[in-house]
């Protein structure tokens, strides 16, 4: 449970990140403001226009003046088609408003989640992340969109329509006033009740979208195992737990509506009772009796709205606050003060010193010193948590050092240009992620200005170009999410080639191979080659298959270099790389 420093230190956030979407919005907020204000005076001047038709345009019309009921009559359609009108324009202005709003915000959350580092998002899921953009953003739309107008329009509404039965009968606007005790009662019972069941509704809904998502994605596991009926049952189970809340929740709206209706219909039954009582005794004339008996039934009608609304105001606060934590995450990896040119970049390497650990954890590389010449290739194996890819994700600076400083060509890569880097530097990793479209443009994602004729040149260049002559549509192929048409080493393929295309000085291979079966890797492994031809790279491998055609290979254990020399040499040697060695051939046999 959070602490209540912390609860108030996240208001605050909320309400800067509030403020400042509003500020760009000052203007037309403002204007909204006055449509809903004369919107409401225009509705409310009906009923008293009512009164002074049947109470004076009635007498004169008898007497044979048909001006003042004319008038009066005139007037008030004129009232009702400017009351019209201007609902319609405040419609208009809030949601002009309230989608400037929401289009800064959904473009703030995924700017900065974009911005944020490697180490926020392997600690903050994307399924938060999708929750942010998708159910926090539509809590915060459904708000935006009619709530706030609703909220301003119902209680100007009420002070309106109590104010003008004040001034036109004070005794009907007392009898008002004291029946506003009872539904203020009756609307905060319902905002105590309806918050908490508007939680269970929403953990209802929560399990039960869970459980179909995990079903559903774990579906093969649920047939080969034949645990269908259980999974029915327990899905089942909580369909009733929702369907319970649902009907609770509408149990509860029945009863709020019942009971205003109530109160406002006992309250007219006052009004009429009192002002009739009155009229006989010639102590209050007939319009201003119709006119009190309208803007009794009016005035409870908002309260409606007005309970209705809390529901989506705890939910579109509560939004905002996740939004605002959101918002105020800081990149562990800030873009350097000064960035530092990289034009030409060669892929010399230099690790000086480098002690790194994730987060506040422990050391994984202690003090790392390493140098890799330009054109050199470099292999590291070692155990699983030796520390292999976290030196390849300092290269990518996807984190920082703690102490030391990673350069490449002498430059200290935190000082390096963004764009000079990722330019120089391409990462390919075991999930070779495609993303939805044709392979062309697949290849092409590190190089997008690239003619159709570079993308097939480096197609051709991995040993890719046959495979994709023979898909339906050639390079326009859609390879779907994920690339789920395509196989693992077909897959990786691509990978290499778009890295083939972008050129990098320095290319880093994180288990490029590890995933792929016997002919997969052997069809790899040919686009491996001339990936690797002429420019530095790391290359991070369990599999020996990937490591002997390296340069140099790095035994890594513990953070520490324990081995160094060629592939020949460690095998002679007689180290830990001979006995990794020696285990590999074994399987071949």
């Amino acid at each position: 449970m959070e602490a209540p420093a912390d609860h108030a230190g996240i208001r605050r956030l909320s309400l800067r990140l509030l403020r400042s979407l509003l500020r760009p919005v000052a203007g037309p907020a403002w204007a909204t403001v006055a449509l809903v204000v004369g919107a409401q005076v225009a509705h409310v001047a009906g009923p008293a226009l009512v009164a002074v038709a049947i109470d004076r345009g009635l007498p004169a019309m008898r007497d044979g003046d048909p001006a003042p009921l004319l008038l009066t009559a005139g007037g008030y359609l004129l009232t009702a088609v400017l009351g019209g009108a201007l609902t319609a324009a405040v419609v208009r202005a809030a949601a002009r408003v309230s989608q400037a709003i929401l289009l800064d915000l959904r473009r703030r959350v995924f700017r900065h989640t974009q911005l944020l580092s490697l180490e926020f998002h392997e600690r903050y899921t994307s399924g938060r992340i999708i929750s942010r953009q998708t159910s926090d953003l539509d809590a915060v739309r459904e708000l935006l969109d009619g709530g706030i107008t609703t909220l301003a329009s119902s209680a100007l509404a009420m002070v309106l329509t109590a104010a003008s039965l004040l001034l036109l009968d004070w005794p009907s606007g007392v009898v008002l006033l004291v029946a506003v005790v009872p539904g203020v009662l009756l609307t905060r019972w319902f905002q105590a009740r309806s918050q908490a069941q508007y939680r269970k509704q929403r953990t209802a809904a929560a399990r039960l979208i869970v459980r179909f998502v995990e079903t559903m994605t774990g579906i093969r596991a649920v047939q080969a195992f034949r645990r269908q009926r259980p999974v029915a049952a327990d899905y089942g189970r909580l369909s009733e737990e929702y369907r319970v809340a649902s009907a609770e929740g509408i149990r509860l709206n029945g009863l709020f509506d019942s009971g205003l209706t109530l109160i406002g219909n006992v309250t007219v039954a006052v009004v009429v009772l009192v002002g009739g009582l009155r009229v006989l005794d010639g102590g209050l004339e007939v319009g201003v009796l119709a006119a009190a008996v309208l803007y009794a039934k009016r005035f409870f009608s908002p309260l409606t709205q007005i309970g209705m609304f809390y529901n989506s105001f705890q939910s579109a606060t509560a939004a905002l606050e996740k939004l605002a934590e959101l918002l105020a995450e800081e990149p562990t990896v800030p873009e350097p003060a000064r960035p530092a040119p990289l034009p030409s970049p060669r892929g010399d390497v230099r690790l000086a010193a480098v002690e790194f650990g994730y987060g506040d954890g422990p050391s994984v590389l202690p003090g790392l010193d390493l140098h890799v010449p330009a054109g050199q290739s470099v292999a590291l194996v070692g155990e699983t948590g030796a520390g292999k890819s976290t030196v390849a994700k300092l290269l990518a600076r996807f984190y920082d050092v703690r102490s030391g400083a990673v350069l490449i060509d002498d430059v200290d890569v935190r000082d390096i240009a963004p764009q000079d880097l990722r330019r120089a530097l391409v990462m390919v990793t075991q999930e070779a992620y495609l993303f939805s479209g044709s392979i062309a443009a697949n290849i092409a994602l590190g190089r997008p200005d690239a003619t159709r004729e570079q993308i097939e040149d480096a197609a051709r260049s991995v040993g890719l170009h046959p495979l994709v002559e023979q898909m339906p549509a050639g390079y326009d192929t859609e390879v779907d999410k994920r690339g789920v048409r395509l196989s693992a080493g077909q897959r990786q393929l691509v990978s290499f080639a778009r890295a083939f295309l972008a050129d990098p000085a320095l290319l880093v291979l994180d288990e490029a191979t590890s995933s792929l079966d016997v002919p997969g890797e052997q069809l790899v492994q040919r686009g491996l080659g001339t990936l690797l031809a002429g420019r530095t790279s790391v290359v991070i491998a369990h599999r020996l298959s990937t490591v002997m055609g390296a340069d140099r290979v790095l035994v890594v254990d513990g953070g520490r270099i324990v081995e160094d020399g060629s592939p020949a040499e460690l095998v002679s040697a007689g180290g830990r790389f001979a006995a990794l060695h020696d285990e590999w051939q074994r399987s071949l046999r």
